[in-house]
């Protein structure tokens, strides 16, 4: 049996306003737009193959593009239609990434290579969620398929269901657990059956007393199955802080979960392969959480994946004020977008439109040491010095106070009472090292 290292970091975080305007929105499907854009890199690791091209006929299901690599994941259509071009898109990240482009014929017909998976055995479980083309739901996009087959199988122990939420506005993952919580469950039985681990926890923040008292109803009696109320505190749904708050192991930098026996998925994930083991519909639709002061009504919207930013924002209304700022995802860890002609990906849970107000940052002011920054830090880290030690481009003093342990939560630069971009230094601090070590 492993012994794996206890806590000794201090997952302190920020008390960020929860803003959850939308929990009590039930979802609403979206109808098929006439055109979808589905990008091949949806995930991280190698983007898919494209295996289609400009004039062919797909139905929802039909694989776009094929996994390519170890960690890589398949597309699949969203919608029937006709293929109206293969073509670069550049991403908020900066990458290009082939797309394809559909225009749809709102029927919606099933290709009839969608069929329920033949599971009977461990091997053809990680096979089956491989072939869903599932990737984590809460925002990274790591495939789900390899998340599932760690080198060290036999030492994995607990299960995390991440369904703690804690980034302001998103309510996507609580409306999963309000309208799909038997999925939930059923896939989290499915993932200890197979990969034969002994418990079950079930992460939620104590600002959600419904979706606690319901996954609570739901897992009685379970054996192995743990509802883990976590502290309203941001980031209580970053990895390596509910692996903290669940088990009291320390992730090692540079190591994922399975190093200290554990395999953390989104709630949203682990209600998909339920129904996928049931129905071997692929990921083709994705909940988000619609937001932000500048959209007239804010709403929990089921899309075909490959919709347009600015389809979705018609279909709440639209803008009830020009937007200075689209975030695709949270405040806190999102990525603000140049153009709404960006399309839905798999990971996406969020669409936040924000006003001038909303969107103008505060002035800059001198850092004055006060060491909130510091207090802050769930990793335990000390943005003041690495800042320093950038400054001085001494990448071994960086590289000594770990700054790559660095989540990108943001909690630095919003306790800094002099506003200062402390996450961005963060970063600009993990690039140097990169290129350092190159």
């Amino acid at each position: 049996m492993a012994v794996f290292k206890k806590l000794v970091r201090s997952a302190s975080g920020a008390h960020v306003p929860h803003n959850k305007n939308t929990e009590n929105f039930e979802t609403v499907k979206m109808p098929v737009p006439a055109r979808v854009h589905i990008a091949m890199s949806q995930h991280i690791g190698a983007p898919a193959k494209v295996v289609v091209k400009k004039g062919d006929e797909v139905k929802v299901g039909t694989i776009l593009g094929e996994a390519n690599g170890n960690i890589s994941a398949c597309i699949h259509s969203s919608v029937s239609g006709t293929v109206f071009a293969v073509e670069e898109t550049l991403f908020p990240n900066g990458q290009k990434a082939q797309t394809v482009v559909i225009d749809t014929d709102g029927q919606q017909t099933v290709c009839d290579c969608v069929k329920a998976p033949e599971v009977t055995d461990y091997a053809s479980f990680v096979e089956a969620v491989k072939a869903s083309g599932l990737v984590g739901l809460g925002g990274a996009g790591f495939p789900t398929n390899v998340k599932l087959a760690p080198q060290n199988l036999k030492e994995i122990d607990t299960l995390i269901i991440n369904a703690a939420e804690c980034e302001p506005y998103i309510t996507a993952d609580f409306r999963e657990i309000m309208e799909n919580g038997e999925d939930v469950v059923e896939g989290a039985k499915l993932v200890k059956k197979y990969l034969n681990i002994a418990k079950v926890v079930i992460g939620i923040e104590k600002n959600k007393p419904a979706a606690i008292a319901k996954m609570k109803e739901l897992c009685k009696g379970l054996e192995g199955f743990t509802v883990l109320e976590l502290p309203s505190v941001y980031p209580q749904g970053a990895e390596k802080v509910i692996i903290e708050s669940a088990t009291g192991r320390e992730v090692p930098e540079g190591a994922l979960p399975s190093a200290v026996g554990c395999i953390v998925m989104n709630v949203a994930s682990t209600g998909f392969v339920a129904r996928y083991i049931k129905t071997g519909m692929p990921l083709t639709t994705k909940r988000i959480t619609v937001d932000g002061d500048a959209v007239n009504q804010p709403k929990n919207v089921e899309v075909v994946i490959g919709t347009t930013i600015k389809d979705v924002i018609e279909f709440c209304g639209g803008y009830k004020a020009e937007p200075s700022k689209i975030i695709v995802g949270g405040p806190m860890m999102g990525t603000a977008v140049i153009s709404d002609e960006m399309p839905i990906i798999k990971q996406n849970n969020a669409i936040l439109a924000f006003g001038k107000e909303a969107s103008t940052l505060p002035a800059v002011n001198p850092c004055i040491r006060c060491g909130r920054c510091i207090d802050a830090c769930p990793m335990g880290l000390a943005p003041v010095e690495i800042a320093l030690a950038l400054a001085s481009k001494e990448a071994d003093e960086v590289k000594s106070l770990s700054a790559n342990l660095c989540m990108d939560c943001g909690c630095c630069s919003f306790v800094c009472p002099a506003k200062r971009p402390v996450s961005q230094t963060m970063k600009e601090a993990k690039d140097f090292l990169r290129k350092a070590a190159k």
